[in-house]
């Protein structure tokens, strides 16, 4: 399984950017998908996660202005955010499981991309 993950940059506070996660060697919508972030220094943090199903959960720091989405026919996973925050700068990882439900900790995902960092300007 691979995961490559793309659509990170800079952008301005409000802004927004779509970040895509496609995956090989998995049917993403056999499986659950999930969006971290990482700041120097800090532990990887949830963002967001999709199960098999398409069922959602949000970080409440992203709620309201994120929304995770897949693309079965292009087996990609999505994390769309608007109204973007300085404090929303990090690097961006997509991760996969081996269950249709998702959870909220990175340990419990075994497939990681590569990460895109995601720089907010104020």
């Amino acid at each position: 399984v691979q995961l490559q993950a793309s659509g990170g940059g800079l952008v301005q506070a409000g802004g927004s950017l779509r970040l895509s996660c496609a995956a090989s060697g998995r049917t993403f919508s056999d499986y659950a998908a999930g969006w971290f972030r990482q700041v120097s220094g800090k532990e990887r943090e949830f963002v967001a996660a999709i199960s098999g199903s398409g069922t959602t959960t949000y970080a409440d720091s992203v709620k309201g202005r994120s929304t995770i989405f897949r693309d079965n026919a292009k087996n990609t996973v999505y994390l769309q955010m608007n109204s973007l925050k300085p404090e929303d700068t990090a690097v961006y990882y997509c991760a996969s499981r081996d269950s249709r439900w998702y959870t909220s900790s990175a340990s419990n995902y075994g497939y990681w991309g590569q990460g895109t960092l995601v720089t907010v300007s104020s």
